[in-house]
């Protein structure tokens, strides 16, 4: 099994895949598997984003009750 890898490791791999992919010259299979591995990795990507999201933002309670997202710097 692989290691997980970092957030900016992926998008390096991402670029190596589109670069890959742009040049045309590989093989059906081939191109298939950089295909799905990219889409796997786009969506690894992607929830850590969200997860990193969820870590700088908190939640306060507006007049109606309903929570209003802050940035995480706004103490108060």
């Amino acid at each position: 099994m692989a290691k997980k890898m970092t957030y900016e490791q992926s998008v390096q791999r991402l670029d190596e895949i589109v670069r890959s992919m742009e040049k045309g010259d590989a093989p059906l299979e081939e191109a298939l598997k950089l295909f799905e591995e990219g889409s796997a990795l786009i969506a690894a990507c992607g929830k850590m984003l969200d997860e990193a999201e969820q870590k700088v933002v908190k939640l306060k309670k507006g007049p109606d009750g309903e929570p209003i997202e802050l940035p995480f710097e706004e103490e108060a």
